[in-house]
Parts: structure tokens; sequence; C-alpha cells
């Protein structure tokens, strides 16, 4: 059974840190995992994403201050968010994207967790 378990998320105040981390089991050779996020009244969007061979790629209104990682070993994608404004406040979800032995495309989610940025 696939599962996407995220970590990480709570309260902080604006200027400080998060780091999320989101474990995925029951899945074959992951080729993108990322992040995304929702806000209240926003649509989904893609915060950052990386391939498994390391390339990232980010949301211009992150770069320079989040940092996406992964562990290819542990199928786990880390995302360090450091200098946190409220307007980052949203429900942030992991995902994992690939292809299956049987050469069927897949694109799992977590069930989410939320960050919280106070002012």
């Amino acid at each position: 059974q696939v599962q996407l378990v995220e970590s990480g998320g709570g309260l902080v105040q604006a200027g400080g840190s998060l780091r999320l981390s989101c474990a995925a089991s029951g899945i074959f050779k992951i080729n993108v995992m990322g992040w995304y996020r929702q806000a209240p009244g926003k649509e989904r969007e893609l915060v950052a994403d990386m391939t498994s061979g390391g390339s990232a790629n980010y949301a211009d209104s992150v770069k320079g201050r989040f940092t996406i990682s992964r562990d290819n070993a542990k199928n786990t994608v880390y995302l360090q968010m450091d200098i946190l404004n409220t307007e980052d406040t949203a429900v942030y979800y992991c995902n994992a994207v690939g292809v299956r032995p049987d050469l069927v495309r897949y694109d799992y989610w977590g069930q989410g967790t939320q960050v919280t940025v106070s002012s």
C-alpha cells in the first residue's frame, strides 16, 4: 500500500524556520518528489521539487529561502523553510511521481501538513 507521511508542520513566527519531511513507502522508483501548498481560497501551487538525479526546481516566491533535499535510499524528501513570512501560511502537500514496472505513470499525494506563520 502506498503511503506518503508528512511531518514537521506547525506554528512559527515570521522570520523563523521549519523543516518538513515526507517519507514514501510502497512506491517503486520515484522520479520526482516535491512539495506543493494550498492557502485558503487559493489554488494548490508548486513550492519545490527534485528529481532522483538531484535537479531542483523552486517557485520564485521561495527561491533563496527554501531548500529541498532528498534521500533516495529512504524515499524521503525534505523542505527546509527559512525566513518564513505570513504569505507562506498554507497546507503543504508532499507529492511523488514516477512510473510503475508495468510502465503506468503514478502521482501520489500526502495528507498535508499545516504551516502557519504569525506576524
